[in-house]
């Protein structure tokens, strides 16, 4: 914009040190202005926009503005209360925006201009699209993606920007002054506890695996009451003492299980067949009578788990949900 040439690759200042290269997938000069952009890599991260073009356009703004950022297409505007931003700004975190601002005032000062009266648009094509597979409408983003980011690195597996959601949507909840909030690890235990409750959506934590962060930020932003709802597998992990639910990183204790069915009165012949069991969901169709013990016994378990994490200060209850959406156990409530 100020010196009529883009470098390609472009290298840039991470937030936490070190630097980092990036090719140009997009340069053009534009009027007075100029915009670039990069493909996004998130590496192994679960992250919708992997591959997703993403633009930054620069204009000059009126003299004394300083940096201001604004919404492209596909990426969302806050509406809603809670989060890092005001409402009606766009959905560009803090992080993100100290970083621009930096390296905008850095790169000006080089042309001699001190304080520079920028706007900055930040756009994702096909980002509203991208942004329905997100938790963004239920935080209040409407109309497209949100710009995260405090590192500069996205760690393998990490799934930082679950779990951001995850905690951003628990600031809404306490921002909108939601007594109830329930955190699920699937759409099917979701859809059955809002039911039960006639919760909004905002009101709805999607967790997935990762129920050690949700439960260690409550600990820290506490509601007064949490559902946490899953399926009899995912809960029966977390009585175990597993707070990462993923399959690759914890397992389901088979022997565990079948010793509980044991505590329970189970026949030696139905404890045999349960600690040669494939998978939790089978000793559970082992259980014959005893599965609505065994399920609430695993629920109780879950219970004191997610207690011993957070805060006694928090009502917790454990709701066990069948593939149907039928509760099989609700402990603690």
């Amino acid at each position: 914009m100020l010196g009529g040439t883009f470098p390609d690759p472009v290298g840039i200042r991470l937030p936490r040190g070190g630097s980092a290269s990036f090719p140009l997938a997009l340069a053009e000069l534009i009027g007075d202005g100029a915009r670039a952009g990069v493909i996004k890599d998130a590496g192994d991260d679960p992250d919708v926009t992997h591959g997703a073009l993403i633009v930054v356009e620069t204009a000059r703004a009126a003299r004394g503005a300083g940096i201001l950022f604004a919404a492209g297409e596909g990426v969302g505007t806050v509406t809603r209360a809670g989060l890092s931003l005001a409402v009606g700004q766009p959905a560009i975190n803090p992080g993100p925006r100290a970083l621009i601002r930096e390296t905008l005032i850095d790169m000006a000062g080089e042309f001699g201009v001190a304080e520079p009266d920028l706007t900055v648009t930040i756009g994702i094509p096909g980002g509203a699209h991208l942004a329905e597979k997100t938790m963004n409408a239920r935080l209040g983003i409407i109309g497209g993606l949100s710009i995260l980011g405090t590192t500069g690195v996205v760690i393998p597996y990490s799934c930082s920007s679950w779990i951001h959601s995850i905690h951003r949507g628990i600031d809404v909840a306490r921002a909108a002054g939601l007594r109830h909030i329930a955190a699920s690890t699937g759409a099917t235990s979701e859809r059955t506890v809002q039911r039960l409750y006639n919760l909004p959506d905002h009101a709805l934590i999607d967790m997935g695996d990762f129920v050690g962060g949700t439960l260690k930020y409550l600990r820290r932003h506490p509601v007064e009451r949490l559902t946490i709802a899953g399926g009899f597998a995912k809960l029966a992990k977390l009585a175990a003492g597993q707070l990462d639910l993923h399959s690759s990183r914890s397992r389901v204790d088979i022997g565990w299980l079948a010793g509980m069915l044991g505590d329970l009165g189970a026949a030696p012949a139905m404890a045999d067949a349960a600690r040669a069991a494939g998978g939790a969901s089978e000793i559970l169709r082992l259980a014959g009578d005893l599965r609505d013990p065994l399920a609430c016994a695993i629920a109780r378990r879950a219970r004191d788990v997610a207690l011993a994490t957070m805060s006694e200060r928090i009502a917790v209850e454990v709701a066990i949900v069948d593939r149907q959406g039928e509760l099989l156990a609700l402990v603690g409530g």
